[in-house]
Order: C-alpha cells, then sequence, then structure tokens
C-alpha cells in the first residue's frame, strides 16, 4: 500500500449517451487499476471530497453560467460547445471534481504529493465551458488558496496534449499565477490562448523530442517563477495510439515524462498536485493503465 494520499468519488462517472466520444467509464477503471498496483486497497482506501458549492466556483468562472450549471439550464449553445450534457449528475460530477483538486491540494501542502483522480478541466474559462470541461477546477482550487493565503504563488504545469487554453485565460492578469502548457500546436483549440509559456509541439512528436521539450520548459518556469504549489496536469492523450492526439509517444514515454516532473518538482521539495487530464481510446482499460503511470510516479516522488 502506498501511502500516496488519493481523491476519489464513484460519482466522478456520470451516465453519458451510448457511444458519446467522452470516455466516462475511465474513472471506475482507473481505480481498478490502481488497486491491481497496490495503489488503494480493494475497500475504500482513498478521500472523497463534498461538492464545491458556488461561491468558490464563481471565484474563476462567470456567476450566471455557474448557476445554469448548478439549475441545469444552460444554453443549447453552452451545451454544444461543452459537449457534455446539462444534467444534474454532470453537474455534480464537475463540482465534485473541483473539491477534489482543492482537497487534493489541501493534502500535497501536508504531505508533499497528492493525487485527484479526476481533474484538469483545463478548457472551462472565465465565461463558460468547452471541450468536455465544466468547471477548471485547478484554476478554481489555485485561487482558493490563493484567496486563503495559503500559498503566495502557484505554477500550473499543463501537459495535456490540447493547450490549458481555459487555464491561460483565467489567471491572464494574475502574476501569483504562472501558467505553462506543452501541447500540440495544431490540435484543439484552434484557437489559442496566450500561457505565461507555451511550447506547441508539431505532429508525430515522439518520446526523445518531447521529455527534451518538457525538461526544458519546466526548468525555465521553475527559473522565472519561485512556486509555493505546483499542480500538474498528467493527460496521457500525447500517446501515440491516443484518438484525439496527434502526437507519438509510447506508454515509456508517458511514464517517463511523469517521473521527470516528479523528481525535478521534489527535488526542490515543492508541493505537487496530480490531476488526471485527458485521454481518448476506445480501449478503456489500456487508457486506465496509462492514467495509472501518473500514480505509480507521484507514489514514488511522496517518498522523496
Amino acid at each position: 500500500m502506498s501511502g500516496l494520499p488519493i481523491v476519489y468519488h464513484t460519482d466522478y462517472v456520470a451516465p453519458l449517451k451510448p457511444g458519446h466520444r467522452f470516455p466516462m467509464s475511465k474513472y471506475g477503471y482507473l481505480r481498478e487499476a490502481l488497486i491491481a498496483r497496490r495503489l488503494l486497497p480493494e475497500a475504500g482506501g482513498y478521500i472523497a471530497p463534498a461538492p464545491a458549492g458556488f461561491a468558490q466556483i464563481a471565484s474563476v468562472h462567470a456567476p450566471d453560467y455557474v448557476d445554469r450549471v448548478f439549475t441545469q439550464s444552460l444554453h443549447p449553445e453552452e451545451v454544444r460547445v461543452l459537449g457534455l450534457p446539462g444534467s444534474a449528475a454532470v453537474a455534480r460530477r464537475a463540482r465534485l471534481s473541483v473539491a477534489g483538486t482543492t482537497l487534493a491540494a489541501r493534502l500535497a501542502l501536508e504531505h508533499g504529493v497528492a493525487c485527484n483522480a479526476a481533474g484538469g478541466s483545463h478548457h472551462a474559462g472565465p465565461t463558460g465551458g468547452a471541450g468536455y470541461c465544466v468547471f477548471n477546477d485547478v484554476a478554481v482550487a489555485a485561487r482558493t488558496l490563493l484567496d486563503e493565503g495559503q500559498v503566495a504563488r502557484v505554477l500550473i504545469v499543463d501537459l495535456d496534449v490540447h493547450q490549458g487554453d481555459g487555464t491561460a485565460r483565467i489567471f491572464a492578469d494574475d502574476s501569483a499565477v504562472y501558467t505553462l502548457s506543452v501541447h500540440g500546436a495544431r490540435n484543439y483549440p484552434v484557437r489559442k490562448a496566450r500561457s505565461d509559456h507555451d511550447v506547441g509541439l508539431p505532429d508525430g512528436t515522439a518520446d526523445a523530442a518531447y521529455l527534451a521539450a518538457v525538461r526544458g520548459a519546466l526548468d525555465e518556469a521553475l527559473v522565472r517563477h519561485a512556486p509555493d504549489i505546483v499542480f500538474y496536469n498528467a493527460g496521457v492523450d500525447p500517446f501515440e495510439g491516443d484518438r484525439l492526439g496527434r502526437l507519438a509517444l509510447t506508454h515509456e514515454g508517458i511514464a517517463a515524462r511523469d517521473r521527470l516532473v516528479f523528481a525535478r518538482l521534489r527535488a526542490r521539495g515543492l508541493p505537487v498536485v496530480g490531476v488526471l487530464g485527458g485521454g481518448y481510446d476506445d480501449d478503456i482499460a489500456s487508457l486506465a493503465a496509462r492514467h495509472a503511470l501518473l500514480f505509480e510516479a507521484a507514489a514514488a516522488g511522496a517518498g522523496m
């Protein structure tokens, strides 16, 4: 059994129509993968959040948008851009994910490392959601810690294959938060935001070039910004077989990336919060196995 604090809730899985493109079942499969790797026991072992409240979420999102999510009254265009139904179950899942990342951040401050077995909804911006992202859990958690005075400076390391455009827009004028995004240059979103540091990679980028880019960008971010906590979006959609990815990382490359991030950050004594990010595959068990790599690297980092 690992000493890694893991935040999870059974309602991270919300019902969707058969054939929906978002692999909602991966969260349940991930729990099974973590049990198989002895990172969780068969019964319990995780820390379950309560849903985040209106005021906390509205600290980074337009209150009228938050209200429409809470009351299941999203406009048809908002539902289309979001790509998820405006149901009560999806709203609850989004609120739990926000609370889960906030809880993981508090645990990371206490224990050095913690992970939320969801989160990374980085396309949700100041005015609303997009791209399967209802609320920006990392942005809300960062804003919460800053407002409480728990931290003064935050680094967000986003290695999902899609740019963290919502996060960049939320913190565009906030010098306390440094946003780093390493992503596919030609992938979604078509209109990129401006992070503090963006690295757009060409289609087909493979392990060696990708790892070099991440290493250089992370080292530069740590020189430019001395954070009190780091949020790490460990999306596995840079994987070569990901149906939305367009990059060419192997399973071993994803594992090496996660080990690199935790080794670099933990060597500096920085608390690290891991969140799941994206990953798209019809083979959900294989997808869950790739997401489990984050937790393996985090468990190793927890011992540093």
